[in-house]
């Protein structure tokens, strides 16, 4: 029977000459000091989620106490490498929410102002929607909701449906118009499915 005193002794671990690998040695990841390498790590990190504009940028490391010079530094150079494009974002959002969401240009101005847009880039991106596709897009959303206020009082059923333009930032002579001819034109198509009191309605 072998002793525990003379099992053999495991070896020391090899020294290799290099620097000690462990976690314990490493210590906690070191966050950078220099302003402005801390605004470049943050900025870089919030753009790999989504694009923003330099408005969201600047409030993001403002919150974080980044001080404004370091904060002018880098999104000065974002801009000229392209990282930040308030043009680009304005005319992507202007697309995105209007197809998607059906938004007209004055809701999709307010949400790009709330944004930090600048003024004239916003007027340039919402100039691409022209008031015929802003009109075909409102025939769209009402033709959608047709159907499911059918049965609904007219003059309320009119005012519901211009209501739900009106939401979505289209004038009022407009959503007025689309839906009277909507109705109008369910009416011909299936008579006594619209009772033509709405008619009265505005």
């Amino acid at each position: 029977m072998t002793r525990r005193s003379e099992w053999p002794e495991r070896p020391p671990p090899r020294d290799r000459g290099g620097p000690s690998t462990s976690r314990a040695d490493e210590g906690p990841p070191r966050t950078p000091r220099d302003p402005v390498e801390r605004a470049r790590a943050i900025s870089l990190r919030l753009l790999t989620g989504t694009p923003r504009t330099r408005r969201q940028l600047a409030d993001a490391l403002r919150e974080r106490d980044i001080p404004d010079e370091a904060i002018d530094t880098v999104l000065d150079r974002f801009e000229e490498v392209g990282l930040i494009d308030d043009a680009a974002f304005a005319a992507a959002w202007v697309e995105s929410r209007h197809h998607g969401r059906g938004l007209a240009g004055r809701s999709l101005a307010r949400e790009l102002r709330t944004k930090g847009v600048a003024a004239p880039v916003i007027d340039e991106a919402v100039a691409r929607l022209d008031p015929e596709r802003e009109e075909e897009t409102a025939r769209a959303l009402v033709e959608r909701r047709l159907r499911a206020t059918r049965g609904v009082e007219p003059v309320k059923r009119l005012r519901r449906l211009v209501g739900v333009l009106a939401r979505k930032g289209y004038a009022e002579e407009l959503a007025v118009r689309v839906v009277r001819e909507a109705l109008a034109a369910e009416a011909a198509e299936a008579p006594g499915t619209t009772d033509e009191r709405w008619r009265d309605g505005f």
